[in-house]
């Protein structure tokens, strides 16, 4: 007995020791398990905001282009200035609620007077605009200074959009503004200076419009928070251009730290009962758990940047894949060539086949085009049938035109879609970069040029970008305008007679 109550001791500091260990090592997984939920749930939180953030900006820049397809139009500026109240209601009015989710358009003439007013699809007195212009004059007087500067050319040398928008709140609600001057979409429609029309496109912030911006990032409860409610992590303010906050904007907030615990809490309290072999478990399926997260969020951010129909990088990872070769090429010798292709006959394709056979055949182009060019290159879809090809480590013209050639033949070999056999071909614009200040956006435009220029000359082939093309569509453009001119005027143009 006594030699039992002398292994008492030890016994007890053994099994002390065993659970002092097992209790530490199990602190240290819950530790870094608490870590791990925290980290994974506020990372999560800022991309969604990221993901919202530029969701409402795609939202705002979208209510523009929608406005600028009536806006820029001989019709829009004929018919308007004409009193034609109901050319206005079928195509700027009501039609741009029914069409587009716009719902408020106000139109004013030259002096800012009401000439017409709509709301939710219903056409009211021009009077109502009065209700909403304290809030929406200053908008209209920063278009009308716009309008009275002198033009201005953005970065691809084209004339800087005549528009103005903010964040507003009307009847207590925050919506988004857009004001954009009636102008004439060619030159057969002549506007004075100053006799401007405008166009004014409101669309309210609801919960469906906010439903379609999450839906895009696979967020769910969208919802506008109002200023008086308790707001939490996951939402982000809503700020006019004079900085003041309208609403907040909230959605459910992801949390896959905590799904990560709710799936791993049952193995965790049978680790404490079961030790070190199932703390070994637990951090293996810890890690299964994490490696899961890892690849899911892989998933979102490859979708962001690639085409869904060809797997190719889009515009977005084009871009700056773009800017980055002419960085890199600015500090080397090589140079970077930039080829645009389109296919020739798609639009036949589509037409007679359908659109699944249209898709084949874009997606079957994608892997020609892959195929055809370096591991290091960049292939990416643009849209439709657009494709765009970055080549480095170009050293003259004559490399991107041999690949040109490649890229040629291979699309001139058959497409199998279905059960019929395709036959199509290419036109491809080539542009190399000239020197350390060479510019991606204008790098695209000459490769556009040049694509057009070999459309023109009989498809199938490539053209490489010169400065003449320049030169030549500048000189298009001129002789149309004046030609017609001359024309309208009746005085430039005689007709002479030799026998």
């Amino acid at each position: 007995m006594s030699r039992r109550i002398q292994r008492s001791p030890l016994t007890f500091q053994v099994t002390l020791t065993v659970m002092a260990l097992a209790i530490f090592a199990l602190a240290m997984v819950v530790g870094f398990g608490f870590y791990a939920t925290m980290q994974a749930d506020s990372t999560s939180l800022e991309r969604q905001k990221i993901f919202f953030t530029n969701g409402m900006r795609d939202r705002i820049a979208a209510l523009e282009r929608e406005q600028e397809s009536i806006a820029v139009w001989d019709d829009a500026v004929i018919n308007t200035k004409a009193g034609k109240e109901v050319w206005i209601v079928d195509n700027i009015s009501v039609w741009m609620y029914s069409y587009y989710g716009h719902d408020r358009v106000y139109i004013l003439d030259a002096a800012d007077r009401p000439i017409h007013a709509m709301r939710e699809g219903k056409v009211l007195s021009p009077a109502s605009y009065s209700e909403d212009e304290p809030v929406l004059l200053p908008t209209v007087e920063r278009v009308r200074r716009l309008i009275r500067e002198p033009a201005k050319e953005n970065q691809a040398g084209g004339p800087v959009k005549l528009v103005a928008g903010d964040l507003v709140e009307l009847d207590g609600r925050p919506a988004i503004l857009s004001i954009m001057p009636l102008v004439p979409g060619t030159d057969r429609v002549v506007q004075a200076p100053g006799s401007e029309y405008l166009h004014i496109s409101v669309q309210f912030i609801t919960d469906a419009v906010l439903a379609k911006i999450a839906g895009q990032h696979l967020l769910t409860g969208a919802r506008l928070l109002p200023l008086s409610q308790l707001v939490g992590e996951a939402a982000i303010p809503l700020v006019d251009s004079r900085g003041v906050i309208l609403a907040f904007v909230g959605w459910d907030q992801e949390r896959p730290g905590r799904a990560l615990v709710r799936e791993a809490g049952p193995a965790l309290i049978g680790g404490a009962l079961l030790a070190a072999g199932v703390l070994a478990f637990l951090l293996r399926r810890l890690r299964r758990t994490s490696l899961a997260l890892q690849t899911s969020q892989d998933e979102a951010q490859y979708l962001a940047f690639h085409d869904t129909l060809t797997g190719l990088p889009n515009r977005a990872l084009f871009e700056d894949r773009l800017r980055r070769a002419l960085l890199t090429a600015s500090h080397e010798t090589a140079k970077v060539a930039l080829l645009y292709l389109d296919l020739d006959r798609f639009k036949h394709v589509n037409d007679t086949l359908g659109h699944p056979a249209g898709d084949e055949l874009v997606r079957q182009t994608a892997a020609r085009l892959q195929q055809a060019i370096r591991e290091v290159d960049t292939v990416a879809r643009l849209g439709g049938d657009e494709f765009a090809m970055i080549l480095i480590d170009v050293h003259d013209i004559r490399g991107a035109e041999d690949v040109s050639e490649g890229l040629l033949q291979k699309l001139q070999e058959p497409f199998k879609l279905a059960d019929d056999q395709v036959f199509v071909s290419a036109s491809i614009g080539i542009a190399l970069s000239t020197g350390p200040d060479a510019d991606a956006d204008d790098l695209l435009r000459k490769a556009d040029i040049a694509l057009y220029e070999a459309k023109k000359n009989g498809r199938g082939r490539y053209e490489v970008f010169a400065g003449d093309m320049d030169d030549l569509l500048l000189r298009k453009r001129k002789v149309e305008s004046e030609l017609r001119h001359a024309l309208n005027g009746g005085t430039g143009i005689k007709l002479a007679y030799q026998p």
